[in-house]
């Protein structure tokens, strides 16, 4: 092929792909909008307002998810919120059955259908970045909020080693994850062995319909999280685990299997589908006492000695008077 022939060959069409923070953080957001992810959505703002209320600082910024408010209950005078994809203006307005309001594209196939109820709106996103890279200094930020961020991550480790990075000694990170030791897990991992012990996957839905939870992301254990926490010197400070309810499909009998919430919170408390923790970011303090210096020693005088005069007296007791 001649160089005239390749100037007059039009250039290849390359169709835009989401990519995978993308696909990851659509499939949660439509999975939010089911009974299960609405109910697993109030107990995390819950959870997070009483974390974070009482947290003093300047900078705050939660990472991703941006259904949830984390920041609202905190005073901090600066608090961003960051994500690592872009959001279509159609991508918040899915309703049920597969359609979308504002023309946006469908949610994903998934075993719950999404009904046509407004999630909280989402804060003004205050920038745009990876989360393995934060554009901040190091110990530069208060309070860190990270809403399933790990479980979407590429990175888990470099994320939460970024999150390391970044915050100042004292501050805080606040995590919130899906509990892989949990009866919403084992329906999740049973689905995926074989779909068809819950529900027939029809012919219009894709393989994920038979899944309970997002197919997405990896569900990372809480005692594994511990772990991860002590390598980088933070200390739990509080943690705590929610959501008992079996993993049923309709608002209905999510609201039936309500009670189980107290004796489960007292009786199995780590086989809640959901965990929160949250950490303190500890630095060891030093002294520097400098170069160490030689001090001279001044004389000091001798103090003066007594004489014993008791045998001179008793000398004369002895003499004949």
């Amino acid at each position: 092929m001649t160089r005239a022939s390749q100037d007059d060959d039009p250039a290849p069409i390359v169709e835009s792909v989401l990519p995978a923070p993308g696909l990851a953080a659509e499939a949660l957001a439509a999975w939010l909008r089911t009974p299960p992810g609405r109910y697993l959505l109030g107990w995390e703002q819950s959870f997070i307002d009483a974390a974070v209320v009482d947290l003093f600082g300047f900078h705050a910024v939660q990472l991703g998810l941006p259904q949830l408010e984390g920041l609202r209950a905190n005073r901090m005078p600066h608090r961003w919120l960051a994500l690592n994809h872009l959001v279509e203006p159609g991508q918040e307005a899915f309703v049920s059955g597969g359609a979308s309001m504002a023309g946006g594209p469908p949610p994903l196939a998934l075993n719950v259908r999404a009904e046509p109820q407004a999630l909280p709106k989402p804060e003004r996103v205050a920038l745009y970045c990876e989360f393995e890279a934060l554009p901040f200094e190091a110990n530069s930020l208060d309070l860190v909020v990270l809403p399933h961020t790990l479980e979407l991550a590429s990175d888990s480790h470099r994320c939460l080693r970024e999150v390391e990075r970044v915050l100042r000694p004292e501050g805080r990170v606040v995590i919130l994850g899906l509990n892989p030791a949990s009866l919403w897990a084992l329906r999740q991992n049973l689905a995926r062995v074989n779909g068809r012990m819950f529900s027939r996957v029809s012919k219009e839905a894709g393989a994920d319909a038979r899944l309970y939870l997002p197919a997405e992301g990896e569900y990372i254990g809480y005692w594994r999280l511990r772990d991860w926490l002590r390598l980088l010197s933070f200390e739990v400070e509080r943690a705590a685990f929610g959501c008992y309810r079996p993993p049923l499909l309709s608002q209905v009998w999510l609201d039936r299997w309500q009670w189980l919430e107290k004796p489960g919170s007292k009786w199995w408390t780590v086989l809640g589908a959901l965990y929160g923790v949250v950490a303190v970011k500890r630095v060891h303090g030093m002294r520097l006492v400098g170069m160490a210096r030689k001090k001279t020693r001044g004389t000091k005088t001798a103090p003066a000695v007594a004489l014993n005069q008791q045998p001179h007296q008793r000398q004369h007791e002895h003499e004949p008077q």
